[in-house]
Formats: structure tokens, C-alpha cells, sequence
């Protein structure tokens, strides 16, 4: 199998941080209870290059804080590089709604409509220990970054997402969400 396709593996499939959220709310701390969605959508892409070795990934990710409920999905490819695993995010497909957007509800679109990021600093992942660990920093305008840091392994996905304005955390929480698996991709 190649590193793509064991870095695809571990991370696609739907996860939860229900054991993280309960231990913290039993400490009495307020985090939020997450869901992660995260499909291979490369059937929905028409025109793909027949060279085309990348993978696409439509991440589908809930969190529910204090009773609110918020949805935030991301379209990513994945690539392979001689320095390891590359996340590169893409805009949205035209058309989709941001509030609503899925593996499910995703329209077919062309490959050659699909714009790349300009926001996001592709994320690069290195194997280590059994999984695979990485992530990026981008800078959203001269005065908000965003700070990525993951861990996919067998047992789970570690993820550490912050938002900073001006220097000041706006989004994000001391300890990463601990994701498990509770189901494979279909």
C-alpha cells in the first residue's frame, strides 16, 4: 500500500470525541463535543487527469457547544511528496452552500473548476510512530493566523485548530480534540 493510501485509510470515516467531551464536562471544563466526517470524493470530480495521482477529501466537521450547534466543512487534496503527505485546501465547489455542504450533497464537478486555496498553507504530515503527524500555520490577513497541528493513528485523530487576532486567541482550546473512530468510510 502506498503512503497515500495508508495516510487516506487512517483518516477517512466518521470519528467523535464523545469519551473526551464527557471526561471534560465530568471535570467540569467546557469543550466541545465534536463529530468528523471525512470522505474520498474523487467519484464526484469529473475530468481528473489521467495522471492525476492526488485524492480528494470532503471534511465534514460538527461541533456542538453549550446547546449551539455549528457545521464546518472543508474540501481538501491530498498529495504525496518527497517530504511526505500534503493537505492542500480548495474552495468550495460554486454553487454549494457553506452551512450545509457534504459528501452527501455534493454536485459532481468538473476538475478544472476547482480553485486551490489561497489562504491556507498546505499542511505537510510525516510518519512517525505508526501514524502520520503534521500541520501548517497561514496567515488569513496581516493581523489573523490560523494554527493546524494533527495526529492521525490507528486509535484516533488528534487535531489542534487555533485562530489568532492580533496575537490573541480568538478559537481554539488548550488540549487537542481526540477523535475516534466510530465508523470507516463507506
Amino acid at each position: 500500500m502506498m503512503k497515500i493510501e495508508k495516510f487516506v485509510k487512517l483518516m477517512t470515516g466518521h470519528f467523535d470525541n464523545k469519551e473526551q467531551f464527557t471526561a471534560m464536562k465530568e471535570a467540569g471544563k467546557i469543550y466541545p463535543y465534536a463529530q468528523h466526517v471525512n470522505t474520498v470524493c474523487n467519484d464526484k470530480v469529473k475530468n481528473i487527469p489521467e495522471d492525476f495521482a492526488g485524492i480528494f477529501i470532503v471534511e465534514e466537521s460538527y461541533y456542538e457547544t453549550d446547546g449551539r450547534e455549528h457545521a464546518s466543512p472543508h474540501l481538501f487534496l491530498i498529495t504525496e511528496s518527497c517530504d511526505g503527505i500534503l493537505l492542500s485546501s480548495y474552495e468550495l465547489p460554486a454553487g454549494e452552500d457553506k452551512n450545509t455542504f457534504s459528501y452527501a450533497s455534493m454536485k459532481t464537478v468538473d476538475y478544472n473548476e476547482l480553485k486551490k486555496s489561497e489562504k491556507f498553507t498546505p499542511a505537510l504530515y510525516k510518519e512517525t510512530d505508526g501514524g502520520w503527524e503534521g500541520g501548517s500555520v497561514s496567515h488569513f490577513s496581516p493581523v489573523m493566523t490560523f494554527r493546524l497541528w494533527e495526529r492521525f493513528s490507528e486509535t484516533c485523530l488528534e487535531v489542534s485548530e487555533s485562530m489568532e487576532v492580533n496575537g490573541k486567541r480568538t478559537f481554539g482550546y488548550d488540549a487537542p480534540i481526540i477523535y475516534k473512530r466510530v465508523s470507516a468510510q463507506q
